[in-house]
């Protein structure tokens, strides 16, 4: 591909050293520069119009060009664009969306620090756990479990714990202390003949093993996405969460809940948690939290912990830890008139009226002698294809087949993520009935392609 000079495809070549992208390939196809959005919609800098059918990474929620984000940020931009929460400042903003926050939350959580994302929300919870411990005189109670397929992000304690191999690679990572068990995929993992439920026994009975064979006293918490996103959009199995969660409170364990693509909406429910009868100890939010309007995370933490945790920094001096945009002012803005949006409009109600038809529409590609599994809950779901149908065979070349799909599906007009050969549909809350057909139109033209 030959791109015109000075163009901006050339000096994003030229300048731009790209996340999550293959480097050298990117030198040669160039990127796909996007230059504005209202709604469900994206537009590119040749005018041609998408529909954004990942919600950007997963987050946008109340749709692109929402005025009111905008003016909630300029309003804070104008009064205070930016404080820190070092050594006791604070800001009605941050103080107001916490308050909201653990409120909204319920359950354990008692208190709200901020982070900019998801990756540094988890890295902090890492830190906060093995703290945690250490505070309690429990210095060997330190090993964090997770997931295969599980993703909780890209810096060196967070991709740890992400399960995903490309996460690791040539980084040197996972770290120690990090362990990972069977992800919870029914329809991959299962044996023949075997239910949901003992599935989802069979599992619990893996982490009780790993429990038992390197000690209780080891193992400080369990970390999990409620929905598995980056992983492939996979659902929990009947009976899950229910034996995990009790596997946690029998020895000590605290329960990390990942809501960084599930929060506020995605799900059917304001939280997947109270989807699935989760009660963590410490639940992570980010994305929707803002719809990525603004860079910001928050972890939610338990009393119990904040209270141990306090005692220590009485007994240290401080708590050490913090960022310089910790609850930052902007963030905060638009995250209260983000929540706004989201209770005004009743979104957690529209996606359950929604869900049947998204997920009717995404199960009618199950027929396809190439996909091996539709999936999701909620406004979020996924295609798995396979290059043999019966045995759930793998394509001989990994990630092909799903990367030329993708591209397929932006010349149709339409931006969907590939995870190896499994198509990811997770569209902005506010989608119509309507649109969820057009983006489904648009996805089935790109099949007939391949």
């Amino acid at each position: 591909m030959t791109l015109a000079p000075n163009s901006l495809e050339a000096r994003d070549v030229a300048y731009y050293f790209h996340p999550a992208t293959n480097a050298r390939r990117h030198e040669q196809v160039g990127p796909l520069v996007l230059e504005s959005g209202r709604g469900v919609f994206v537009k590119d800098d040749q005018g041609k119009e998408y529909i954004e059918g990942l919600a950007g990474l997963w987050s946008v929620a109340v749709g692109f060009g929402e005025p009111r984000l905008v003016e909630a940020a300029a309003r804070q931009m104008a009064k205070l664009p930016y404080y820190h929460s070092f050594a006791g400042k604070s800001h009605p903003q941050a103080i107001a969306l916490a308050e909201r926050l653990v409120k909204l939350a319920g359950g354990r959580v008692a208190k709200a620090q901020f982070t900019s994302s998801g990756s540094e929300a988890n890295d902090f919870v890492v830190k906060l756990v093995w703290y945690y411990n250490n505070a309690l005189g429990r210095p060997k109670k330190k090993t964090i479990v997770s997931r295969e397929k599980g993703y909780h992000g890209v810096s060196v304690a967070s991709g740890s714990l992400t399960g995903l191999p490309a996460f690791h690679r040539d980084f040197d990572l996972p770290i120690a202390n990090v362990r990972h068990l069977t992800a919870p995929h029914y329809w991959r993992s299962a044996l023949p003949g075997e239910t949901e439920d003992d599935f989802s026994e069979r599992l619990m009975q893996e982490f009780e093993a790993l429990i038992r064979n390197e000690g209780a006293d080891t193992i400080a918490a369990f970390i999990a996405e409620p929905v598995m996103g980056a992983g492939g959009v996979v659902p929990p199995p009947a009976g899950y969460w229910p034996r995990m969660q009790a596997l946690c409170r029998k020895h000590d364990i605290l329960l990390i809940a990942d809501e960084v693509i599930t929060g506020f909406g995605r799900t059917g429910a304001l939280f997947a948690s109270h989807k699935y009868g989760i009660a963590p100890d410490v639940l992570v939010v980010s994305k929707a939290l803002t719809s990525s309007y603004f860079p910001l995370s928050a972890v939610l933490i338990s009393d119990a912990l904040y209270q141990a945790v306090a005692d220590n920094s009485a007994k240290i001096g401080t708590f050490a830890h913090g960022f310089t945009a910790s609850g930052h002012p902007v963030g905060a803005a638009v995250a209260m008139e983000n929540l706004d949006i989201i209770e005004e409009r009743d979104l957690v109600a529209h996606v359950r009226a929604l869900e049947p038809h998204f997920q009717r529409r995404l199960s009618e590609f199950a027929g396809h002698p190439l996909i091996g599994e539709a999936r999701g809950v909620g406004l979020i779901g996924a295609l798995e294809f396979v290059a043999d149908k019966p045995t759930k065979a793998a394509f001989d070349q990994p990630g092909v087949f799903g990367a030329r799909l993708a591209e397929l599906c932006q010349d149709e007009g339409l931006i969907i993520r590939a995870i190896g050969e499994t198509i990811a549909f997770c569209p902005p809350l506010i989608i119509t009935a309507a649109e969820i057909d057009e983006l489904f139109a648009r996805f089935g033209r790109a099949l007939k392609r391949m």
